[in-house]
C-alpha cells in the first residue's frame, strides 16, 4: 500500500505552474529593466538568486526522487527540501550585498545557507540529468578540499571548507556565475520564443514548410528530418530533447519509405545534435561563449554559421545518395500540405526577421530581441493565425508556465556548472591542467588537437549541451589557445567534439534515444550515426587551421576555403555512400574520399598545402567528370526507360 501524498497532484500541478510562470515572469522583467524604472538598485547576483527560488522548489515538486518513477503528488520530504530551498535563496537574494563581504570571514550565516543550497541543487541536477555531472562535480569539490595532497602539476591550493561553501554558493564565480547569468536572462528569453512558436503554429508551419520544399524529392522523409530537426535542435538546447520531440514523427515516416531502423535512427541523430552546432542558439552555448570570450554574440554567430553548414551540406548530400542507392522515392502526395494552405503561415517569418534585424543591425542584446520577436510572433499569429486556428489568449498567458518547465533544468546545470569554474578559480586547477595539456602535447598543436578532440567526447559522454560547453571551455580551450589557435575556432573547436560525444558509441545518448524510438539496435546506429556525421570529426579541425571558414581573414581566402571545403565535403559524402550517379566500386569510393579529403586540408595547415588543396579539387572535378559522362553514355535500365 502506498502513503498517501503530503500534496495531492490536482494541488501540486497549479502550484508548480504557478513557480515556473512566476521564474519566467522575473526573467522577463529582468530583461526589460523593470526593477530600475520602480527603483529598485538590485545586484544581478541578487536576481540570479531570485531565478534559483522558484527553479528548486519547482525541481522538488516535479521530479521524483527516483528517476524514471511516476508519483500522483508531492511527498512530504520534497516538500521540506522545497520549503528549505526557498529559505536559504531568498535569504541570499535579500541579504546579497552583506554576504558577499562576509566570505573570507566565514561566519555561520554565510556557509550554512551556502551550503543547503549546494546540497540541494546537486539533489535536483541528479533528479533532472542523471549521476554523471553530480559526478564530476563532485570530484571538483574533492579536488578543491583536499587537492594540495596531490604531488606534480596538477597540486591544488589547500581551501578551508567553509570558506569554500560560501565562495561557491554566493560569489560572482560560483553558482550565481557567469552560466547562470546567460541561463536566466538569454536562455529563457528565446526558449520561451521556442514555445510561442509551437502555440501559435509556427512549429508546424516549418514542418509543412519542409514537406513543401523537400517532400517532393528523393528520399524526402530524410531530407525533412535534418531540416525539421536542425530548426529545432538550436532552439531547444538539447539533442536528447529534439530526437524524442521531433523524432516520434520523422523516424516512422523514415521507416516506412523503405530505410532501415538504424539508419532512420541515425540520421535522425546527427541531425537533432547538429542543432546544437547551428546558430542562433546553439544550444545556448553561443551566448556564453560570447561572455567567455567577451565579444559581441553576433560575432560567435557569424563564425559558426559556415561550419554548421557544411556539416548539414554533408548530412543533406548522404541523405540524397542513400536514397537513390536504396531506390527510395518521393512522400507520397497526399501526405504533402497544399501549398496555399501553407503561404498563409509565411506571417511567421517576421518574427525571424525582428530577430535577425534587432541583433544584427540595432544590436540588441540577445534577450531583448528574442522577447519582442516573441511579441511579433504572438501579435501576426492572433490575427493570421495558421490552419484555420488562432492561439486563445489563455494558451499565450500558458506560455509562461510552460516555459518555466522547459527551462528548469537548464538552470540547474548552469547554476552547478558555476561551482566547476568556482573551484577551477580558487584552486588554480585552471592553469595546472592547461599547463599539463600544453605539455603532454608538447608544445605540437597537431598532437594537442587530437588530445583534446578524444578528451572532449569522453568528458562530454552522458552531458547535456551546456554542461558540456562549460566543462570543456574551461578545461580544454585554454590550453588550445594557449599553442596558438584563435581563441574563438578553439571554444567551437571543443563544442564540436564535446557534442560528438552525443553520436559517438559507447556512450551516445543521442543516437541511443533514437534507437529506442526506431526499435532498432543501440549499437548498430551509434556507428551509422558515427558514418553520416563524419563531417563533424573533420570540420573543426578545418576552421583552426583555416580561420577562414570562421569568417577570420580576406574575402578571397574565405571564398576559396568555402569552395574546396564544400567540394571536399560533397566528395567524401559520396564515397562514404557509396553512391554517386550510380553505384561506386570499392576503388571508386576509395578515390572519391581520398580527392574529398585533399580538398579539405586547409591552405594554411602547412607549407605548400594549398597544392594539396588544388590537387584534390582538379582530381575531384575529373572524377565527378568521370562519372557524369559514364551515366549518360550507359543505355537506361528497364525501369528507368519506362
Amino acid at each position: 500500500m502506498t502513503a498517501m501524498p503530503a500534496l495531492p497532484a490536482r494541488l501540486a500541478t497549479p502550484l508548480a505552474d504557478l513557480f515556473a510562470a512566476c521564474l519566467v515572469l522575473l526573467a522577463v522583467g529582468w530583461a526589460l529593466s523593470v526593477q530600475r524604472k520602480l527603483g529598485l538598485d538590485l545586484y544581478p547576483q541578487q536576481f540570479f538568486a531570485g531565478v534559483l527560488f522558484f527553479a528548486l522548489p519547482l525541481a522538488f515538486l516535479t521530479l521524483p526522487a527516483r528517476r524514471g518513477t511516476e508519483r500522483d503528488g508531492v511527498p512530504l520530504y520534497d516538500l521540506i527540501l522545497a520549503g528549505l530551498s526557498m529559505a536559504a535563496l531568498g535569504y541570499v537574494a535579500v541579504a546579497y550585498p552583506d554576504l558577499v563581504l562576509m566570505i573570507f570571514a566565514r561566519p555561520p550565516e554565510l556557509w550554512i545557507p551556502s551550503l543547503i543550497i549546494i546540497v540541494l541543487l546537486l539533489e535536483t541536477l541528479r533528479r533532472a540529468t542523471g549521476w554523471a555531472l553530480v559526478i564530476i562535480i563532485a570530484a571538483f569539490l574533492l579536488y578543491a578540499l583536499f587537492g594540495d595532497l596531490i604531488p606534480g602539476r596538477l597540486q591544488g591550493r589547500p581551501q578551508n571548507w567553509q570558506l569554500l561553501t560560501g565562495y561557491l554558493a554566493v560569489d560572482s564565480n560560483g553558482v550565481l556565475g557567469l552560466p547562470m547569468s546567460v541561463a536566466a536572462t538569454v536562455v529563457i528569453a528565446f526558449i520561451l520564443f521556442g514555445v510561442l512558436l509551437g502555440i501559435t503554429g509556427g512549429s508546424q508551419f516549418f514542418t509543412d514548410a519542409a514537406m513543401i520544399g523537400m517532400g517532393r524529392f528523393r528520399g524526402g522523409s530524410m531530407k525533412i528530418s535534418v531540416l525539421a530537426s536542425g530548426l529545432f535542435g538550436s532552439i531547444s538546447g538539447s539533442a536528447v530533447a529534439n530526437v524524442v520531440g521531433t523524432g516520434v514523427v520523422t523516424i516512422p515516416m523514415i521507416k516506412r519509405d523503405g530505410y532501415p531502423a538504424h539508419k532512420a535512427g541515425a540520421i535522425e541523430a546527427v541531425a537533432s545534435t547538429g542543432g546544437q552546432l547551428m546558430p542562433p542558439v546553439m544550444g545556448a552555448s553561443a551566448f556564453l561563449m560570447a561572455e567567455f570570450l567577451a565579444i559581441p554574440y553576433s560575432q560567435i554567430v557569424m563564425a559558426a554559421l559556415l561550419p554548421a553548414i557544411l556539416y548539414y551540406v554533408a548530412l543533406f548530400i548522404q541523405a540524397d545518395l542513400e536514397a537513390a542507392k536504396m531506390g527510395i522515392q518521393r512522400v507520397p502526395e497526399s501526405e504533402i500540405p497544399a501549398r496555399r494552405t501553407v503561404f498563409v503561415g509565411l506571417h511567421f517569418a517576421s518574427a525571424f526577421a525582428v530577430l535577425i534585424y534587432l541583433l544584427f543591425w540595432l544590436r540588441y542584446q540577445p534577450e531583448r530581441a528574442a522577447l519582442w520577436s516573441a511579441l511579433a510572433l504572438c501579435a501576426t499569429a492572433l490575427v493570421f493565425g495558421y490552419r484555420g486556428a488562432r492561439p486563445t489568449l489563455r494558451a499565450l498567458f500558458g506560455s509562461f508556465a510552460r516555459t518555466g518547465h522547459g527551462v528548469v533544468e537548464i538552470l540547474l546545470i548552469s547554476a552547478a556548472s558555476g561551482m566547476v569554474i568556482g573551484v577551477l578559480n580558487i584552486t588554480g586547477l585552471s592553469f595546472n591542467l592547461t599547463y599539463a595539456l600544453v605539455q603532454v602535447g608538447g608544445g605540437s598543436a597537431v598532437l594537442l588537437l587530437a588530445l583534446s578532440a578524444v578528451v572532449c567526447i569522453i568528458l562530454g559522454m552522458g552531458l547535456p549541451t551546456l554542461g558540456v560547453y562549460v566543462l570543456l571551455a574551461a578545461l580544454v580551450a585554454p590550453a588550445l589557445i594557449e599553442v596558438g589557435i584563435e581563441p574563438i575556432a578553439a571554444h567551437l573547436y571543443v563544442l564540436y567534439f564535446g557534442m560528438m560525444s552525443m553520436i559517438t558509441p559507447p556512450i551516445a545518448m543521442a543516437a541511443f534515444a533514437a534507437a529506442a524510438i526506431a526499435k532498432a539496435p543501440a549499437m548498430a546506429t551509434g556507428w551509422a550515426a558515427m558514418r553520416f556525421g563524419w563531417a563533424a570529426y573533420v570540420i573543426p579541425v578545418l576552421f583552426v587551421f583555416s580561420p577562414s571558414l570562421i569568417l577570420i581573414g580576406e574575402t578571397g581566402e574565405i571564398i576559396f576555403a568555402v569552395i574546396t571545403a564544400g567540394l571536399g565535403v560533397w566528395l567524401v559524402s559520396a564515397g562514404l555512400a557509396g553512391y554517386f550517379s550510380d553505384r561506386l566500386s570499392p576503388l571508386k569510393r576509395l578515390l572519391f574520399v581520398a580527392t574529398g579529403l585533399m580538398a579539405l586540408v586547409p591552405a594554411g595547415a602547412f607549407e605548400g598545402a594549398i597544392l594539396t588543396d588544388a590537387a584534390g579539387v582538379v582530381l575531384g572535378l575529373a572524377l565527378i567528370g568521370s562519372e557524369v559522362f559514364r551515366r549518360r553514355a550507359a543505355p537506361l535500365a528497364p525501369e528507368e526507360a519506362q
